[in-house]
């Protein structure tokens, strides 16, 4: 049985000082039975790893770069965050592919380079509001799967988590049906069986993203092919500390 995961994305919001205050009044309060991360701004990152040190929750970064090292200014390597003692790294966010123009095949680079330097990568697929009206969910996720997942190994593919957030949905305050979630979460389970087959498809988890909060969460949770959450805005709230008891 799939263990859930909650993973809060902070995006660029807490400072140093407000990760520590702030995981200070949320740690003893969230249920360990499932899986909890914070992926937080690189900055905090350090913070907040300390500030868990005695807990077992994880600590995630928001986005890698695709190269070991180089001459990429204002760039954070893999293996950097991991010496720091992260253990996520959130990989083709639709903010970044949207704002920063990353594309399913830079995707799949920063993917491969997480699991090179033994992190996990949580990968986001998702479709716009445009393209939903238009009939082609299916297509384009199914897509950014097979794209995201190239030349990744059954044994690593295994390791990695993926996000489903339906970019209409992101910080608009609007949700994506239960039926919805589980419908485009099946078809990512079905097509990671189509590249892997059953026994992988069956033990990689799939959240969903996309305003996810304390009154949605545990409907949205229930569904077979949802095991768990990537929560933005609630994540910086107490109130996340319901949603990951969901």
């Amino acid at each position: 049985m799939r263990k859930k995961l909650v993973v809060g994305n902070w995006k660029m919001n807490m400072t140093i000082s407000e990760t520590k205050d702030f995981l200070a009044q949320i740690k003893d309060k969230i249920d360990k039975k499932n899986d909890v991360a914070f992926c937080v701004p690189t900055i905090s990152l350090e913070s907040a790893i300390l500030s868990l040190k005695d807990i077992d929750i994880g600590i995630g970064v928001q986005n890698i770069h695709e190269k070991d090292s180089g001459a990429y200014t204002g760039e954070t390597a893999a293996k950097m965050v991991k010496d720091a003692g992260a253990t996520y790294a959130l990989v083709g966010h639709s903010e970044r592919r949207q704002y920063f123009g990353e594309t399913c095949e830079w995707v799949n680079l920063k993917a491969i380079q997480a699991i090179k330097h033994d992190l996990i990568p949580i990968i986001c697929v998702g479709e716009t509001e445009t393209e939903r009206e238009q009939g082609i969910t299916s297509e384009l996720i199914k897509k950014q799967i097979k794209i995201a997942f190239l030349n990744i190994p059954n044994e690593d593919a295994i390791k990695c988590v993926i996000a489903y957030e339906p970019v209409w949905a992101i910080g608009t305050g609007k949700t994506a049906t239960t039926e919805q979630a589980e419908e485009v979460c099946k078809l990512i389970r079905e097509t990671i069986e189509e590249l892997y087959g059953l026994e992988t498809a069956q033990k990689i988890r799939i959240l969903y993203g996309g305003s996810v909060n304390a009154s949605n969460a545990k409907e949205l949770f229930s569904m077979e092919n949802i095991d768990g959450g990537l929560v933005g805005g609630a994540s910086l709230s107490l109130d996340f500390i319901n949603i990951t008891n969901a």
